[in-house]
């Protein structure tokens, strides 16, 4: 008899097969299939909380389909586990693709291919979805409609790959002792690195007994990618730090989902980072003094007892918001003088 995190990948196969294959009927025949009439759906800002399929479908897919006519979903990370408070949670990772043909969240269309990152969790309870924890990274999108209004990327951006090893669908049956230790590696690390700066130098942090030296830490855009502990350091943490110095403070206010599968260790929680923007503040933005939440969705693969990538996805655009920065407001304001509406789809077709 399959394990219970073998049986929810299985649950949620048609889902991800639909999702694929995106037609309207299907997906929406998939989405009420699966997920409970009650599940609480969180959605990065602007798109909000709602509840239930209908709701998921009408908010978040219908205008991303009217948007992207071609519009399919590419999963390279799909594992399962429970988390430390007894729930089961499966974590995907991958891409949104289509050819961008009409204006979304008013983000101007280019007629081009199109990618969007999504980490997207879902917590199972007798074989429905309840809940769902979920990152789009919207951000990317304007980049590539060249709309992006804010401060450059510190770290590269590019259309972020899977798994280096091909292996990020876990198969089952699930390994309790090699996720466990997976999930633990992490734990571990992120305890270390909660030391600096408030205990002392880089040092503390011992990332070379976690962090696999040639590793990719994945960032959200806004953010960009960063190769090496001094990339990540460099293009992320630093600045991080000289912004926001308090963070790892509030773990107390704080509920987080660990799970792991194998080489592979995820983390999602709604928020699961509280800090205060002070001294240099963070990502060109002025220090405001004020205290904000993060979500911060990420996904782990271990190679021979070490991080070798970490896919990261935050709420850029919910941060901004809570320092009182409109970002899609302040793209609308850069992009008045493109023409609005829809590019003929297919695409210069004859």
């Amino acid at each position: 008899m399959s394990d219970i995190h073998t049986a929810n990948k299985a649950l949620i196969a048609p889902l991800r097969a639909a999702l694929y294959d995106f037609d309207e009927a299907s997906v929406r025949a998939a989405l009420e299939a699966v997920i409970d009439a009650d599940a609480v759906i969180h959605m990065p800002y602007p798109l909000g909380d709602m509840v239930g399929p209908g709701a998921f479908y009408s908010t978040c897919y219908a205008p991303l389909l009217a948007a992207m006519p071609d519009l399919e979903r590419r999963d390279w990370i799909v594992m399962a586990g429970p988390d430390e408070h007894g729930a089961n949670w499966i974590g995907c990772g991958g891409h949104y693709f289509g050819t961008f043909v009409a204006p979304w969240l008013d983000i101007p269309p280019g007629g081009h291919l199109t990618h969007m990152r999504y980490h997207e969790f879902f917590r199972i309870e007798g074989e429905k979805i309840v809940e769902v924890q979920a990152l789009w990274d919207i951000p990317e999108v304007t980049m590539q409609a060249g709309a992006w209004p804010m401060a450059p990327s510190l770290g590269l951006e590019f259309c972020i790959p899977g798994p280096a090893t091909l292996d990020g669908i876990v198969p089952g049956p699930w390994d309790e002792a090699k996720s466990q230790a997976s999930q633990q590696h992490i734990i571990t690390m992120l305890d270390h690195m909660k030391k600096h700066p408030s205990q002392g130098g880089p040092e503390v942090m011992e990332m070379p007994r976690f962090w696999h030296d040639k590793m990719n830490w994945y960032g959200p855009a806004g953010i960009g990618t960063g190769r090496g502990v001094a990339g990540f350091r460099n293009w992320h943490q630093i600045p991080f730090l000289n912004g926001m110095p308090d963070r790892g403070q509030y773990v107390d206010d704080i509920t987080y989902h660990f799970f792991g599968d194998g080489d592979y260790a995820a983390v999602t929680g709604w928020p699961n980072m509280i800090q205060t923007v002070t001294h240099d503040g963070w990502m060109g933005i002025a220090p405001a003094g004020r205290k904000i939440t993060m979500k911060s969705l990420d996904f782990w693969r271990l190679e021979n007892g070490k991080i070798r990538e970490n896919w990261v996805l935050v709420d850029i655009l919910d941060a901004y918001r809570q320092l009182d920065v409109d970002v899609l407001g302040r793209m609308r304001e850069f992009n008045k003088t493109r023409v609005p509406g829809s590019i003929p789809f297919p695409v210069g077709d004859v």
